[in-house]
């Protein structure tokens, strides 16, 4: 895997809890842990952008739904 290195700066109890989360689970670096963090907060965006377009379209759908077709149709 092509990876670029990046330093960044956080607060101690920042770095004590990916040192423990890293332990806990038998994770070898504290940048798979940064990455598995980052990796959750993608799946949350866009778990939250398809719960939002799934309510638009349901919102659509209503209105399809109420111009003459009846569950009795089908």
């Amino acid at each position: 895997m092509l990876a670029e290195k990046l330093s960044i700066s956080l607060p101690p109890d920042a770095v004590a809890f990916i040192e423990t989360y890293r332990a806990e689970h038998a994770i070898r670096s504290r940048s798979q842990v940064v990455e598995f963090a980052l990796r959750m907060l993608r799946e949350q965006s866009l778990e939250a952008a398809y719960r939002e377009a799934n309510s638009e379209a349901d919102s659509a759908w209503n209105v399809v739904n109420s111009e003459g077709l009846a569950d009795e149709t089908w």
